[in-house]
């Protein structure tokens, strides 16, 4: 199943739902104030209640929709830096443990709304990378059991302010909008093993990154270990997991995001997550 969250383009009123070939299933409608957004849901274990709704008939089609982030409020957003083999090596990382750094829910951005690039860099990279979604509470939880707690993966293009990362990578990654995520959560039941999946990025319909979530450094159920030990997580938190190898910094000559460009991330199973530059 995949879910996504949305408002009307002639309304305000913040919506999630069931996303079918045709459109969405409006979940807003059906389950009312007890569950009012996608992380409430998930914070009630709403989950497994959805198969009632699947079969029903589209509310709106896609073309009636403005998309939102997939979680729009996530308590932490939790991002890993240097985890795909081909990426280290572009940066001669040699940390054995997880990197990891903060996004804040404030610099997300949805499905097809534009990403911001700071008027004062020439230096806008991109990042494509496989978002997984805490489903429930999470608190120094082993390995082996860590996917259990995963409610969905999405995609997410992790736009970075190179000229602004130092030694610091927080400081290159939470410029207003920079973060897109969408264009929806695919149910973890659906991904049993998220590190089967290829991850692809596109500028301007170029391919720049090409890679699978086997090469990662640091598996998905490995980080959701390492991160729990230390800090508790709650439905609807936000993990980022890292970007191939082949980003713009690193390409000769260098390769960035300008007004006007448009990004692709495409993750097998989930979608394709796409933005334009302003």
């Amino acid at each position: 199943m995949q879910l996504c969250s949305f408002s009307l383009r002639d309304q305000a009123t913040k919506r999630y739902g069931i996303v079918q070939s045709d459109g969405v299933i409006d979940l807003t409608l059906r389950l009312g104030a007890d569950c009012p957004d996608l992380k409430s849901l998930l914070q009630r274990n709403g989950l497994r209640d959805l198969a009632a709704f699947s079969h029903q008939p589209v509310d709106y089609p896609f073309s009636a929709l403005r998309f939102l982030p997939v979680i729009e409020n996530p308590g932490k957003v939790f991002c890993v830096g240097m985890n795909y083999a081909d990426k280290r090596q572009e940066f001669a990382a040699t940390l054995d443990a997880p990197t990891l750094f903060v996004r804040f829910a404030d610099s997300l951005a949805a499905h097809e709304q534009p990403l911001l690039k700071p008027a004062t860099t020439a230096e806008f990279d991109y990042e494509g990378e496989l978002a997984v979604i805490i489903g429930k509470a999470a608190y120094q939880v082993n390995a082996q059991d860590a996917l259990q707690y995963v409610a969905g993966y999405s995609c997410f293009m992790d736009a970075t302010v190179r000229d602004m990362q130092f030694t610091w990578f927080t400081a290159g990654k939470n410029w207003q909008q920079t973060g897109g995520f969408g264009p929806w959560m695919t149910t973890a039941d659906e991904i049993p093993d998220p590190q089967q999946l290829s991850i692809k990025t596109w500028l301007n319909q170029r391919e720049v990154q090409n890679d699978t979530t086997a090469s990662m450094v640091h598996p998905v159920a490995k980080i959701i270990e390492y991160i729990s030990a230390f800090s508790p997580l709650s439905p609807g938190d936000v993990i980022i997991t890292g970007s191939p190898g082949g980003v713009g910094k690193k390409r000769t000559p260098p390769l960035f995001m300008f007004p006007g460009d448009e990004i692709e991330v495409e993750i097998e199973k989930i979608g394709r997550l796409r933005h334009r530059i302003a």
